[in-house]
């Protein structure tokens, strides 16, 4: 692996693997009260713009359980709301930490953040990509189904950077994933032409019901992100055939999982009903972040 995790398509196939056993391993070790304390005397410096209740919680318990320690700074009250170059905070913060995840807007700024800094640097969610979220989701698939290849999954909504991330994962895994978004709302054309170059079966519909069909694994997000709170009306709109509901589910195999990276609009994007039902693995998947967190920092800061 590279020094940082800006996005999935810098990793390859068996990276992920990687990443994925160590997380099973580790994960395995806690529930057996077994520790692992290879974050002993290291410290994770937390950046966010956003707002965050699972990501921000996931790392620092995940530094926590691997015996090192978070520092949680919120950008405004740094001298980078000064305008202090990025450049010269990513060379301070290397000084102090061992390793930084960075939760913000621009992916433009994550990336000049990384090349100034010394230490790894991690994408904790942008508005282009959210690749350890999909690593986490990914943790749960194969969990439940006992890997992920010969898996339909299908991705109903919008074309955000949960999308852009599971295109990526597609492209090294070579998995079959057909996304579901209305028109207007696609993902980035140039992800998704940079992916079909790697590998993976990677199809684009509008139609929600063709994706649900015959899917092993049924996602979705939020309709309106962080940021476009102003939208929420008209997205509404124009996402509304998009719902999962038991109608949409019905298309899908019968063992079919549903999956929502959180927080959720219940009876919006997804239905309460669907959301609190058997196929729904929401909470596993949700603790699944804690596990992958401390892989990536397990792998990057120690190799």
């Amino acid at each position: 692996m590279n020094k940082d995790l800006l996005t999935l398509a810098a990793l390859d196939g068996p990276d992920m693997d990687t990443l994925f056993e160590r997380a099973q391993a580790l994960k395995d070790r806690q529930k057996s009260g077994e520790a692992r304390p290879s974050m002993l005397g290291k410290s994770l410096g937390l950046v966010f713009d956003k707002h965050s209740t699972r990501t921000r919680l996931s790392f620092e318990v995940a530094a926590i359980q691997l015996g090192g320690v978070s520092i949680f700074i919120s950008s405004k009250d740094t001298q980078m709301a000064r305008n202090e170059p990025v450049k010269d905070t990513a060379r301070v913060l290397s000084r102090y930490l061992d390793v930084v995840a960075i939760r913000t807007y621009s992916q433009a700024f994550l990336e000049e953040f990384a090349e100034a800094a010394d230490i790894p640097v991690i994408n904790a969610l942008t508005d282009m990509y959210h690749p350890c979220q999909v690593l986490s989701d990914l943790l749960t698939v194969i969990e439940k189904k006992g890997g992920y290849k010969e898996l339909k999954i299908a991705w109903l909504g919008d074309g955000n950077n949960m999308a852009h991330s599971w295109i990526n994962a597609a492209a090294a895994l070579d998995l079959t994933l057909t996304l579901a978004c209305p028109e207007g709302y696609l993902p980035d054309d140039r992800i998704l032409q940079s992916a079909a170059k790697k590998g993976g079966q990677i199809k684009v519909v509008q139609d929600p019901y063709e994706a649900a069909k015959d899917a092993d694994v049924v996602n979705t997000d939020v309709w309106a992100s962080m940021g476009q709170e102003s939208e929420q009306a008209q997205r509404e709109a124009v996402f509304k055939d998009f719902q999962v509901n038991q109608e949409l589910m019905a298309k899908a195999k019968p063992d079919a999982i549903v999956m929502h990276c959180l927080p959720a609009h219940r009876d919006e994007e997804i239905t309460d009903e669907v959301l609190e039902g058997p196929q729904s693995v929401v909470w596993d998947q949700t603790e699944n972040k804690l596990h992958m967190h401390k892989a990536i920092l397990d792998v990057l800061v120690n190799g």
